[in-house]
């Protein structure tokens, strides 16, 4: 029998609040699908941009902590994911609640005048 196969390339999702904006990334911070709904546009380029990054910083998180417990099963040892910068569960869950906290988009479909 043998080793178990560890997928070459972890993907995760993130969305904002609202839900009209998501991003798909690898766990090198690679984004592979952005989707996002035409009312976006209203608050501008560089908003949307802003949004986009941040979506794809805390996707790239998700997929390295989930890389992490896939290499950890494959028999890697802790040492080695440290090197790696690959996150434990514990770690991306604290910098989750920092993005999470540093989001200042948009909460509600109402605008402010």
């Amino acid at each position: 029998m043998s080793a178990p196969q560890v997928p070459p390339v972890t993907v995760a999702a993130s969305g904002n609040r609202a839900g009209t904006v998501t991003v798909r990334a690898t766990d090198q911070g690679m984004p592979v699908e952005i989707k996002f709904e035409r009312g976006e546009y209203r608050y501008g380029a560089q908003a949307l941009a802003d949004e986009i990054l941040r979506l794809t910083r805390r996707s790239a998180l998700v997929a390295k902590s989930r890389r992490r417990e896939q290499l950890a099963e494959a028999g890697m040892p802790d040492e080695v994911l440290d090197k790696l910068g690959l996150p434990t569960r514990q770690a991306a869950v604290d910098e989750l609640d920092r993005l999470d906290d540093a989001d200042t988009g948009p909460t509600s479909w109402t605008r402010n005048a």
